[in-house]
């Protein structure tokens, strides 16, 4: 005769007396946040209102001046000599990145000494340095190439550019150095085990892969070349700051085109910037998963969070 023993499971669950309750969020006051805000406004309140209301200020002049021809022509020269200061700065910073990297010691050296001065000194020094070097050379000879006087050779523009370019060469070098650092060793030895040449390498190899590090920073330093080309006054070249100071002065008007200068530099600084944005976003596609947000989707995204945020209170 067998003994039956009951057994009873172990987790018998408990029987339900209710249905669960739905757990309403109560989402969390940041009540430092609205003071924050509130001081911060009337604190820009205070200094808009302190500038509207200065008597001094003729806010007439400035919307009179600000399409003014002179105006327009000195915004077009900033542009033109930033853009082509630009085109030697990234052309000589390319070379002078690869004379860095060689394992020739004469050609590192030479760069580096070159990137050391023109990053050691300041922009406006080089710019005077350029606009008198006709007391050092008074003539420019080159044999049966061209010959003149150096001032003529060294015009307001020529100075403008020297002084511009060399100097972004030096931090563009950097740039791109950092760039073709980026690379892994890999591929150029892959390349020259199929027979490449080292140039050839650098061009079908590894500058379009080191372009991805290299685009970026550049679009900001192109941003900062539109500002620093206000330092070109110091040469006479008439782009949008002495143009404006010109006007200023004859008119008595000096505070009031300062802004129109300002104006202007932020309008170019500011599109710039968009175009930055975007090619930055562009080349992050490659090495990023999720590409940074657009300015319109990020302030969708910000009046969606508002509207569940009034939808929870």
């Amino acid at each position: 005769m067998t003994d039956k023993i009951d057994k009873e499971p172990a987790d018998t669950p408990p029987p339900a007396s209710s249905a669960p309750q739905t757990i309403k969020a109560i989402p969390v006051r940041h009540y430092g946040r609205y003071v924050s805000a509130v001081v911060v406004l009337a604190l820009v309140a205070l200094l808009v209102n302190a500038f509207a209301t200065a008597e001094k200020i003729q806010w007439s002049a400035v919307g009179d001046k600000l399409f003014d021809s002179t105006v327009l022509a000195g915004a077009g020269r900033t542009l033109l000599i930033s853009v082509l200061a630009m085109v030697v700065g990234v052309v000589l910073g390319v070379l002078l990145a690869v004379m860095r990297l060689s394992k020739n010691p004469v050609t590192s050296w030479v760069a580096w000494v070159y990137i050391w001065f023109f990053r050691g000194t300041p922009v406006y020094v080089q710019l005077l340095l350029w606009f008198n070097l006709a007391l050092i050379f008074p003539m420019l000879n080159l044999g049966p190439i061209y010959k003149d006087e150096m001032t003529d050779v060294m015009t307001p523009f020529m100075c403008a550019l020297l002084g511009l370019g060399l100097n972004e060469a030096a931090y563009m070098a950097e740039i791109c150095r950092a760039g073709l650092m980026a690379v892994d060793e890999g591929q150029t030895e892959a390349a020259h085990a199929l027979g490449m040449s080292h140039a050839r390498t650098l061009r079908r190899i590894v500058i379009p892969q080191a372009m991805r590090v290299i685009v970026p920073p550049t679009g900001n330093e192109f941003i900062n070349m539109l500002k620093t080309s206000s330092l070109v006054y110091a040469v006479t070249y008439n782009e949008l700051l002495r143009a404006t100071s010109t006007i200023g002065s004859t008119s008595y008007a000096v505070m009031e085109m300062l802004f129109v200068a300002s104006i202007w530099y932020l309008v170019m600084t500011s599109v710039f910037s968009v175009f930055q944005y975007y090619l930055e976003r562009r080349f992050a596609r490659g090495s990023s998963r999720n590409l940074p947000a657009t300015p319109f989707q990020k302030i969708k995204a910000n009046l969606l969070g508002l509207r569940r945020e009034r939808g929870a209170a």
